[in-house]
C-alpha cells in the first residue's frame, strides 16, 4: 500500500514495512472482535457488565475467569459472603439476577467475592460506577448508583466541539482556595466562569476516574467506569459538563489506560485471583518507574473493557474527547525510558508494541465513530511518526500531539542561560520543528512543571521576589524581567508552536509556588495543593496583569486565525535578540534583548499597506511601562533592497502584534 505519510515524509520509506505491519494488525484484530460489524456494537461492555436494574429486580455480572466460583454481598445481604451464589457462565463470565426491586438500594454498598484456589477475595465490581473507602472498617466498596439511568436532563444536543482547542487544563480537587478538596458543583459554579472570561474554549479535567491516592494526580486509577467520590456525586459531574457546553466549552477526560493502580483490594490487580486477568505476567506486565500495572493488548476482552470505557464516558457524561496519558509508555516495551529518539530506527524496532499501537488505533476509531468532531489528543514525548495521521494513510489516527518538548526548552534555556546569551535561531528551530501533516498542542508548561521539585516559569524567573515584591507599587528589577519574559514566552509559543494551545490553570496569571499534594511529608498539608485566585483579583498586585495579557492574547490569536496558518517572512537578528515574522496581515515581533531597545527597526512583511498595533506586552494594562504607541499607523515602504516592510520601534523585553489595517 502507498501509504501518504511516506510521500509527506520521504525519510520513511525504508520503513514501509513496518506500516504494512502496524495496518495489517489493525485490520486483524478488528476483523477478529467485530467483524464486518462496528467499534460502537462492541464496546458496550458497560451496558452488560456491572450492576443494572432490570424489569422485576437487578442483575449483576461480571467477567472473572480464574475465578472458581463468584459470590455477591454487600448490605443487601447483610454481608454475609455466601448468601448469594452467582452462576458461571460461558467465557468466564458470572450473573446474579435479584429479585423485587428493593432488593438494591441506591446507596447501598456492596462488593464482589472471588474464590480462587480455595482463597476469598473482596473486591470491588470491575464496572462499578461509584466507589469509596469506608470510613470505619476501611474496606474499598462500590456503591450502587444511578449513573447509567439517572434520566439526567441534558441540553446540549447541538453543541459542538471546538475545531481550535485552546485547552484549559484543570483539576477539580484544587480548583479553589481554601485548604480542602474542592466538589464539581464548586467548579461548575466557580470556575467555569473564569475559564469562559478568559477566552479558553476547552477544559481537560483530570483525576476523573477513581483512584485511591489522591497525590497521585489521578494517574493510579483503581476504578475506570467510577467517578471519584472526593468530588461529588456523578450527577454533579453531568451537571458540570453540561454547564460547560451551554457556555460553548468543549470538555476533555484526561484518560489514563497506560496503566493502573496495582492495588488488589479496589483495583483491577488479581482480580480474579491471577495476574494474567487484566495485565502482562511478570516485569512485561509492572512499570518500575511508576510501580503500576499494564495492561495486556493483545487481549480481547481487555480491549473490550477499554474501549467500552471510553464509549461509556462519551455516552454516559457526554465527553467531548480525550487526552490520552502515558502514550509513550505505551508505544514502546522498555517505555521509552531513557531513550532520545535519535534516529527513525528507533521507532519501528523490536521495541515497539505493536499490540499496544493497534488498540490506540482501534480507540481513534471508536471515538471518532461515536462523535466525529471528537478530540483526540497523545501524550507522546518520542515524536512517533503518525501519532496524527488517519489510520488509512498509515497512522495511529490522534488529531494532535502535546508538544511535549517546549516546556523543556524553556526550562532549559531559563535554567542554563543568561538573558544575553539566548540563540534565536535555534529558539526559532524548536518552536517550529514538528513533523509535517501533524497537528500539534503548543505549551509552555503544564501540571508536569507546577509540581513539587520542579517550578513553573513565572517562580522560576522570580523565585523568592514573588513573596514581596508582586504588589504594583513595589520596584523589582527580578520581578519586572519575570513579568517581561512571562508573557512574550506565553505568546510566542501559542503562536507558533502548534494548531492549538493549553495552560494549566492558574499558570496564566503565574501563580506562585509549586503543587504538593497532602502526605505524610507535609503534615497531609492543602496548602500547596490549591489555586490562588485572589492573587489574580488583586488590583493592587501584578498578577492581574499577566491574567489580563492571556486573555487579550487569546483574543488576538482567535481573531486572526493564526493556530490555522503557518508563520512565514521570518526575520531573525541574533545580536540584537531579535525574531519578526508574519501570519499573512497579521506581523509578530519579539525583543528578548534584556537591555536595549531599537529605534527605527525595519520589519519585513508580506502585504504593503497600513499597519497598527493589536496587542502588544508593554501595556500599562498588562504590568509593563507603555513604551509602544498604539494609534500609530504603521505605512510600509520599500527599502532599496526590494524588501517590503515599516520601521517601528522595539523595546527591550517586548513583544508586538501588529494587524493590517487597509
Amino acid at each position: 500500500m502507498d501509504y501518504k505519510i511516506l510521500k509527506t515524509d520521504p525519510y520513511l520509506k525504508p520503513y514501509k514495512k513496518a506500516f504494512d505491519y502496524r495496518l495489517d494488525s489493525y485490520i486483524s484484530k478488528r476483523y477478529e472482535l467485530v467483524g464486518e460489524g462496528s467499534l460502537t456494537d462492541f464496546a458496550n461492555g458497560h451496558n452488560y457488565y456491572g450492576i443494572r436494574p432490570t424489569k422485576n429486580g437487578w442483575v449483576y455480572r461480571e467477567w472473572a475467569p480464574g475465578a472458581d466460583a463468584m459470590y455477591f454481598t454487600g448490605d443487601f445481604a447483610n454481608w454475609d459472603i455466601y448468601a448469594y451464589p452467582m452462576t458461571k457462565l460461558e467465557n468466564g463470565v458470572f450473573e446474579i439476577h435479584l429479585k423485587g426491586k428493593d432488593t438494591l438500594k441506591i446507596g447501598d454498598k456492596v462488593q464482589a467475592i472471588v474464590i480462587h484456589n480455595g482463597e476469598v477475595l473482596r473486591r470491588v465490581p470491575s464496572y462499578a460506577t461509584r466507589v469509596h473507602q469506608d470510613n470505619q472498617t476501611y474496606a474499598w466498596c462500590a456503591e450502587v448508583n444511578d449513573a447509567l439511568w439517572d434520566n439526567f436532563k441534558w441540553t446540549d444536543e447541538k453543541f459542538k466541539p471546538a475545531t481550535t482547542p485552546f485547552i484549559y487544563e484543570c483539576h477539580v480537587g484544587m480548583a479553589q482556595e481554601e485548604g480542602r478538596v474542592g466538589t464539581f458543583k464548586e467548579f461548575t459554579q466557580n470556575i467555569l466562569p473564569r475559564v469562559k472570561e478568559l477566552g479558553y474554549n476547552t477544559i481537560q479535567i483530570m483525576a476523573v476516574m477513581e483512584h485511591p491516592y489522591y497525590g497521585s494526580f489521578g494517574y493510579q486509577v483503581s476504578n475506570f467506569f467510577g467517578v471519584s467520590s472526593r468530588y461529588g456525586t456523578p450527577k454533579d459531574l453531568k451537571e458540570l459538563i453540561n454547564t460547560a457546553h451551554k457556555k460553548g466549552i468543549t470538555v476533555l477526560l484526561d484518560v489514563v489506560h497506560s496503566h493502573a493502580v496495582k492495588n488488589t483490594n479496589e483495583g483491577l490487580n488479581y482480580f480474579d485471583g491471577t495476574e494474567y486477568q487484566y495485565f502482562h505476567q511478570g516485569e512485561r506486565g509492572y512499570h518500575k518507574a511508576w510501580d503500576t500495572k499494564l495492561f495486556n493488548y493483545g487481549k480481547n476482552q481487555v480491549l473490550h473493557f477499554l474501549l467500552s470505557n471510553l464509549k461509556y464516558w462519551m455516552e454516559v457524561y457526554h465527553f467531548d474527547g480525550f487526552r490520552f496519558d502515558g502514550v509513550t509508555s505505551m508505544l514502546y516495551h522498555d517505555h521509552g525510558l531513557g531513550s532520545a529518539f535519535t534516529n527513525y530506527g528507533m521507532y519501528f524496532s523490536e521495541n515497539t508494541d505493536t499490540e499496544a499501537i493497534t488498540y490506540l488505533q482501534l480507540a481513534n476509531e471508536l471515538i471518532h465513530t461515536v462523535n466525529p468532531k471528537a478530540i483526540t489528543v497523545a501524550e507522546d514525548m518520542s515524536g512517533m511518526p503518525g501519532m496524527c495521521v488517519p489510520i488509512p494513510e498509515g497512522g495511529i489516527g490522534f488529531d494532535y500531539r502535546l508538544s511535549m518538548g517546549i516546556p523543556d526548552l524553556w526550562i532549559k534555556i531559563i535554567k542554563e542561560l543568561t538573558d544575553d546569551s539566548w540563540d534565536m535561531f535555534h529558539l526559532w528551530y524548536e518552536l517550529t520543528n514538528r513533523r509535517k501533516g501533524e497537528k500539534a498542542i503548543g505549551y509552555c508548561e503544564s501540571h508536569d512543571q507546577a509540581l513539587v521539585g520542579d517550578k513553573t516559569i513565572m517562580f522560576r524567573l522570580c523565585d523568592a521576589d514573588m513573596y514581596w515584591s508582586m504588589n504594583k507599587s513595589s520596584q523589582n528589577p527580578v520581578i519586572d524581567r519575570g513579568v517581561a519574559l512571562h508573557k512574550m514566552i506565553r505568546l510566542i509559543t501559542a503562536s507558533l508552536v502548534g494548531e492549538g494551545y493549553l495552560n494549566f490553570m492558574g499558570n496564566e496569571f503565574g501563580h506562585p509556588e509549586w503543587i504538593d499534594f497532602p502526605r505524610e511529608g507535609n503534615g497531609w498539608s492543602y496548602h500547596y495543593c490549591r489555586r490562588q485566585w485572589s492573587l489574580a483579583d488583586n488590583n493592587d498586585l501584578r498578577y492581574g496583569g499577566l491574567q489580563e495579557f492571556d486573555k487579550a492574547m487569546l483574543k488576538t490569536l482567535k481573531s486572526n486565525r493564526i493556530m490555522q496558518k503557518t508563520a512565514k517572512s521570518q526575520w531573525i537578528q541574533n545580536g540584537d535578540k531579535v525574531i519578526m515574522y508574519t501570519f499573512g496581515k497579521t506581523a509578530f515581533a519579539f525583543n528578548f534583548n534584556p537591555t536595549q531597545s531599537f529605534e527605527n527597526y525595519f520589519f519585513p512583511v508580506e502585504e504593503e499597506g497600513v499597519y497598527k498595533v493589536t496587542l502588544t506586552t508593554d501595556d500599562e494594562a498588562f504590568g509593563g511601562f507603555g513604551r509602544v504607541d498604539k494609534e500609530y499607523l504603521y505605512q510600509t515602504q520599500t527599502i532599496p533592497d526590494g524588501r517590503i516592510g515599516f520601521f517601528c520601534y522595539l523595546p527591550s523585553r517586548t513583544a508586538i502584534v501588529w494587524k493590517k489595517e487597509k
